[in-house]
């Protein structure tokens, strides 16, 4: 997925105290921890046992070795193990929270970099400060603590730089544009998810666009927002064709009663034909529209909430496209229907006027459906790309007729380098 940022990664053994500062923060904002689940203490905990250790050591006071390095980083690797004890006795109530496996694995990397023994004396528990009506934590600055259900907000104060987005889109016959910009024509008919991780589920039902056709249309989708305390209760969107409702399957229009409710909102720019959801707190935006007799899907989210998923999650069109069974042929030279195909072209070529596959997909959903309104669909998935696609080189796809990757370019590199480097290894 895409890079957020041109800055050295926090990860890196060569960053800088202040570097340090800013992961251990974003461990603690985030993700959501569940009342039961304890890692927002120790992470907390962690932040204040290594305040000193940043803010009145050398640059290379961190550097240093555990087993052998100098006073600050012997503090580091004390701080660490305290980390990892905390975690470890939080472990149970905290299976499946985005913020405790982030902190895990980030207390392993640390503990790799700064050369720390995985047993020895750990840091005392430390003092707690005054906490100001309303004002939230007190951190090292003094500062409340950014609000936890504004997660572009909090990334950037946090980061000093804004956060990575990722786009998918699904539209017509249905045409997926996925995270990695593949572009796929499917014919998936029944129930598939688009999206399936921590935070979000979205599935989308298609039926075939007549009797007998392998093309197919989504009739049907369904979003699950799922319950994050402090933010939002879980909310469910249903939306079918002729009936784009504008508001959660509980007449809601926001998040609930908790303090962020209002991070996750619903509003009708075209009341039953276009519905756009706000979630703040996951810093994403989804537009749902019907065109043609056909649902059409975009979405823009944050690179964080895309990666959370796990293996058994697998199965997602954002992320993986279609899966090659069910991959369609964008080629209508032999297919013969009330539109021709130079007619079709001729409709497409006035709101598309580049050939990418936009244009291509407008072309097929045309003359498979006998349909000039399914050019509307196209259209409007190329606007939503252009709204949400944080690098608009990558706007135009030209993908080849089979549906391939259309990043091949660069996915071609890295597949040379590897075979170059196994005949290095076998000679």
């Amino acid at each position: 997925m895409g890079d957020p940022g041109q800055s050295p990664s926090p990860w890196s053994p060569h960053g800088s105290p202040p570097t340090l500062s800013i992961l251990t923060l974003l461990l603690l904002l985030c993700g959501h921890a569940y009342s039961q689940c304890k890692i927002l203490r120790c992470n907390a905990e962690y932040v204040s046992s290594t305040l000193s250790l940043r803010g009145g050591g050398s640059p290379g006071a961190l550097r240093g070795g555990g087993r052998g390095g100098g006073v600050g980083s012997s503090g580091l690797c004390r701080a660490l193990r305290s980390y990892a004890l905390c975690t470890r006795r939080t472990a149970r109530t905290c299976r499946g929270d985005l913020a405790f496996h982030s902190a895990v694995h980030g207390i392993e990397d640390l503990m790799i970099q700064h050369n720390c023994s995985r047993q020895g004396p750990t840091a005392p528990p430390p003092p707690r400060g005054p906490v100001f009506p309303g004002a939230g934590p007190i951190r090292a600055s003094g500062s409340p603590a950014p609000d936890p259900c504004d997660y572009e907000g909090r990334f950037s104060r946090l980061h000093r730089q804004p956060p990575g987005f990722l786009h998918c889109a699904s539209f017509g016959d249905p045409h997926v544009r996925t995270f990695h910009h593949h572009f796929h024509t499917c014919r998936v008919q029944g129930a598939w998810p688009l999206l399936d991780n921590d935070f979000l589920f979205v599935q989308a039902t298609s039926s075939p666009v007549a009797s007998g056709a392998n093309a197919t249309t989504t009739r049907k989708l369904t979003i699950i927002f799922k319950n994050m305390q402090e933010c939002i209760d879980q909310k469910v969107y249903q939306a079918e064709v002729d009936n784009l409702p504008a508001a959660f399957e509980d007449g809601s229009i926001n998040g609930g009663d908790r303090p962020g409710g209002s991070s996750l909102s619903i509003r009708t720019a075209n009341p039953g034909s276009h519905v756009e959801i706000r979630a703040a707190y996951i810093g994403t935006t989804i537009i749902i529209r019907q065109t043609a007799g056909q649902l059409s899907f975009s979405i823009r989210v944050a690179e964080d909430v895309a990666r959370a998923f796990s293996a058994e999650q697998d199965l997602q069109l954002c992320v993986g496209g279609c899966p090659p069974s069910q991959r369609l042929s964008r080629s209508v030279r032999s297919r013969r229907g009330t539109i021709t195909m130079d007619a079709a072209r001729q409709l497409c070529k006035e709101g598309l006027p580049v050939e990418d596959a936009y244009f291509h997909s407008c072309v097929f959903d045309v003359v498979i459906s006998g349909d000039p309104n399914f050019t509307v669909a196209a259209q409007a998935a190329l606007e939503d790309a252009r709204a949400f696609l944080p690098d608009l080189e990558k706007l135009h796809l030209f993908p080849s007729d089979a549906g391939v990757p259309l990043s091949s370019a660069t996915l071609l590199a890295p597949l040379l380098s590897g075979l170059f480097v196994l005949w290095l290894c076998i000679q």
